[in-house]
């Protein structure tokens, strides 16, 4: 199991830092697919919380046998808070919304999770302007969004309705991310592991008790699950869940921003080809020049960042 590297004093290999970055690139890109697969024959929210637990559960077991403090609690609320930001809300939203629109366009959606980090920190959080680039660049990224839904040339699991549905809540969910994300350092939280572990537990619980209101499921429904899917769920625990996630934690203290902010573009790439490859998946010419428009944006927005 991989885990967030302490905060040192001299600069990462560039071994260690591409390592990272590789593991972020793909195993998140893949993610989407993994989803697509472990909810075909299962309630998404009910595998969605079971990833979390079971992932949480190791994170914050493991953190707490190799020494690191426990959590007080102010910081397990504010990690819980955060944790039902990111996971409950944001990534519910997102498992719900696979059910209705392509793995690849999920992912050029998430893509777009730059537009929300800016328009948040300009009118609430930071109160900073953004640069004109940046501005120019979130005027592309809606035009490409705009393509991206429109519905009569964009080909998902539905017709218009069911695009719709599955764009907002992965629109809305990736609003939520960026809200967490923008609170996150304006709030005590404990140690990288112990936190992740606490926002996985938090977050999976209450997703766990949302899917036993609305689903058709028990506790112990993960018994009926198919092969396919509860081997899916495992792969996002482990590759998803901790190394992924790990590399991220330790890449944001680490690297560049503007290094780590690559990954908006790298992922929905990979999640595309891998969506017309495994899922077959079609993107028609529209859908595939709205993910160009929509890419350029988040470049422009990145590049565009003082």
């Amino acid at each position: 199991m991989q885990v967030a590297t302490p905060l040192v004093t001299v600069a990462p290999s560039r071994l260690k830092l591409w390592s990272a970055l590789t593991s972020v690139y793909i195993l998140w890109g893949s993610t989407y697919l993994f989803i697509h697969f472990m909810t075909e024959r299962m309630p998404p929210l009910y595998m969605a919380s079971l990833r979390y637990i079971v992932a949480g559960t190791l994170l914050y077991s493991y953190a707490r046998l190799t020494g690191t403090p426990r959590a007080t609690r102010t910081e397990w609320r504010s990690a819980g808070i955060i944790g039902v930001l990111l996971l409950t809300i944001a990534n519910g939203c997102l498992t719900v919304g696979l059910q209705y629109i392509p793995t690849g366009v999920a992912a050029l959606l998430g893509g777009m999770l730059p537009v929300f980090l800016l328009t948040l920190n300009w009118v609430s959080f930071g109160r900073q302007r953004p640069t004109n680039l940046a501005l120019a660049g979130l005027v592309v990224g809606l035009i490409g969004i705009f393509f991206l839904i429109k519905p009569d040339k964009m080909q998902g699991t539905g017709g218009f309705d069911a695009n719709l549905i599955g764009a907002s809540l992965v629109t809305f969910g990736n609003f939520s991310w960026a809200i967490g994300t923008l609170l996150t350092p304006r709030v005590s939280l404990p140690a990288p592991n112990i936190s992740s572990g606490i926002q996985m537990l938090v977050g999976g619980g209450l997703l766990l008790l949302i899917s036993l209101c609305v689903e058709p499921v028990t506790p112990l429904s993960i018994l009926d699950a198919p092969a396919k899917a509860v081997g899916s769920m495992f792969y996002l625990v482990v590759f998803g869940s901790i190394i992924g996630f790990s590399s991220y934690a330790w890449l944001a203290r680490n690297a560049s921003p503007q290094l780590l902010s690559t990954y908006a573009f790298v992922n929905p790439v990979v999640a595309m080809l891998l969506g017309v490859t495994f899922a077959g998946e079609i993107f028609s010419s529209q859908s595939l020049v709205g993910a160009v428009i929509a890419l350029i944006g988040v470049i422009l927005i990145t590049l565009g960042r003082k």
